[in-house]
């Protein structure tokens, strides 16, 4: 069966040039891939290229966090990509993710792969990229539990093209939502808030758990504490997963995904 990648034409681009990005080029040409690679004129080059261009690759320099005019240019290029309605994978430096991401959210749109690259998670996640959503997965329904209706209204923008999305904003308003649902519209996934006033998130699990309509809904736990102790208290009650709340768009899809198909 002829791979979701052939013929799919994918750009790279570079701040300043870095002959790693050989290794990648080689590896989505094996895939079957179509790799243009610039390193100059980069606006110029989007606006060109955006046209026939299935996914861009954005491969980041070392001190990109450091220097104020290259990290201005390249918020300025994603800018330009968001504007295109482009997806992109950006690869870059696994000690300034979290910051970047915090400083700058609009960059959550975006995939992150940590240098150095592996090669076969680049490869999964490029297919995952260029993978066309399914109808059965836009069948499927899920809800949002967060107190922070920012948070869990990015999270519908991200997603409500995918899957059909519900939100609410507290534990108990969960737990009525879930119990009125006719088995027709039945959820088949809740992103659920760990830290949650009044009734958190390891409550409303063990409620869900203890109602026979509602026990086998697969819950992903939404935190924002990414330590090892905070994930194994996580783990420790048994949902279907966690996800943190600095994971990009493209993240929390290819999760989705895995986890629906």
């Amino acid at each position: 069966m002829e791979s979701v990648t052939t013929d799919k034409r994918i750009l790279i681009l570079m701040l300043q040039y870095s002959v790693v990005v050989k290794g990648i080029e080689k590896k989505l040409q094996d895939m079957g891939c179509n790799v243009t690679t610039v390193a100059d004129e980069l606006e110029n080059r989007i606006e060109r290229y955006s046209p026939e261009t299935d996914l861009l690759l954005f491969y980041l320099p070392g001190d990109l966090y450091d220097d104020a005019s290259k990290k201005a240019k390249f918020l300025k290029l994603c800018t330009l990509v968001t504007i295109k309605k482009k997806k992109m994978i950006l690869i870059g430096e696994a000690k300034y993710h979290d910051e970047l991401l915090k400083e700058h959210t609009e960059l959550r749109e975006y995939a992150w792969m940590n240098r150095p690259v592996d090669m076969k998670a680049l490869e999964n996640r490029v297919e995952s990229a260029l993978t066309p959503t399914t109808e059965a997965a836009k069948g499927k329904r899920i809800l949002i539990v967060d107190d922070d209706p920012s948070y869990a209204k990015m999270i519908r923008e991200w997603i409500k093209d995918t899957y059909r999305v519900d939100i609410v904003t507290g534990g108990m308003q969960a737990i009525s939502f879930l119990l009125k649902v006719p088995e027709s519209e039945k959820v088949d996934l809740i992103l659920l808030d760990y830290e949650m006033p009044v009734v958190d998130g390891p409550q409303v699990l063990q409620m869900l758990r203890q109602e026979e309509g509602t026990k086998d809904i697969p819950v992903i736990f939404l935190t924002g504490i990414g330590s090892k102790e905070a994930v194994m208290r996580v783990m420790s009650l048994k949902p279907e997963g966690y996800l943190l709340k600095s994971a990009t768009r493209m993240d929390i899809l290819d999760f989705l995904r895995d986890k629906l198909q």
